[in-house]
């Protein structure tokens, strides 16, 4: 039984298009990791009502291959590795403090600068004097 035999079901009868995403990305690492399964991916290409997404199910099955390229060997523990990494789905958490929030969240290209800040509302400086004018 290979690895996308024991993490999906193959007795589907009808799926959806982020379901077939899923199952092609799983298929693109399982073949990059020694095991083919051309006739499910076939199945999941007939199963899609459209060209565009039948062209989604593609970019998820070669990103699935891409992603996968790191294991050369598919009889060693790095092969198991990269299947739990890419396809089950080991979660990884982020903490709270590490996302950045309000202008610290913006790119520096991004960053509208101080020129949009607005004045403050007692601000009167505009309208004074200017210096050279006093003596």
């Amino acid at each position: 039984m290979s690895r996308y035999e024991r993490e999906f079901d193959t007795g589907w009868d009808a799926m959806d298009k982020d379901e077939a995403t899923t199952r092609a990305y799983a298929i693109g690492v399982a073949e990059r990791l020694g095991e083919s399964n051309r006739e499910e991916l076939e199945a999941i290409y007939g199963e899609m009502d459209s060209a565009y997404h039948r062209s989604m199910v593609e970019l998820a099955y070669e990103e699935g291959r891409n992603e996968a390229k790191a294991a050369t060997d598919p009889d060693s523990d790095d092969a198991d590795a990269v299947w739990a990494e890419l396809v089950e789905g080991e979660v990884r958490t982020v903490d709270p403090g590490d996302v950045p929030d309000g202008r610290d969240s913006l790119p520096d290209a991004l960053d509208s600068g101080e020129l949009l800040d607005r004045q403050d509302v007692d601000s009167t400086e505009a309208v004074d004097r200017p210096d050279f004018l006093d003596r």
